[in-house]
């Protein structure tokens, strides 16, 4: 899939665009996809660290709970449709799944979910290298943590990328995994239906 190379800079890209003008999805098809679940991670990236402030009311951690689980259910649901659109793409192209090979236990989506994640990471540890209210040891323990995580990062976009191969080859396999989240589903969370009965 041609588009997967274009994933490592596009999250990159958007890191640093989004943290200067408003999170938006401009793409279409799959890295739209892409492109969303990134965004949906991000937002919940800087909710959590609302969440973690020390002087914020409980007015406003109730308003970022919701936020973040709303964030979370997009996030969870588009790793799920990115793991449909490559299953369809590998469908189309005359490649079928061998179930005599071995499975994989993690799937694209939730590789290019991590590396999204890692990408946010990336850009953040960036900018404490970049204080100027801190000792030369936090600079020093940062840096390496920024060359840490784009090692980290490029190893397992390797392993994406070999694991389409290996699947496009007939070598291994990945389920659809559906991850059927309780919490936000008025049906399945008994705090949410047992409240709609009493009301």
């Amino acid at each position: 899939m041609e588009n997967l190379y274009k994933i490592n800079q596009l999250q990159i890209e958007l890191v640093m665009c989004w943290h200067h003008q408003t999170p938006q999805v401009k793409l279409n098809g799959f890295l739209g996809l892409v492109e969303n679940q990134h965004m949906q991670n991000f937002l919940l990236w800087h909710e959590e660290d609302i969440a973690r402030a020390p002087d914020v009311n409980d007015q406003e951690i109730a308003r970022v709970k919701r936020c973040i689980d709303r964030f979370n259910q997009l996030r969870n649901d588009l790793i799920e449709k990115i793991d449909e659109e490559i299953l369809k793409f590998l469908h189309e192209g005359g490649i079928s799944s061998n179930p005599n090979c071995a499975l994989n236990s993690e799937t694209p989506g939730s590789m290019i979910d991590r590396c999204s994640i890692m990408a946010l990471k990336i850009y953040h540890m960036k900018e404490q290298v970049q204080r100027k209210d801190v000792d030369e040891q936090h600079l020093a323990d940062s840096s390496e943590k920024v060359r840490i995580l784009e090692i980290q990062r490029n190893d397992l976009f390797g392993c994406l990328y070999q694991l389409i191969k290996d699947v496009s080859e007939g070598r291994r396999r990945f389920m659809l995994y559906r991850q059927y989240k309780m919490y936000n589903d008025p049906t399945l969370n008994p705090k949410i239906y047992q409240a709609g009965i009493r009301q």
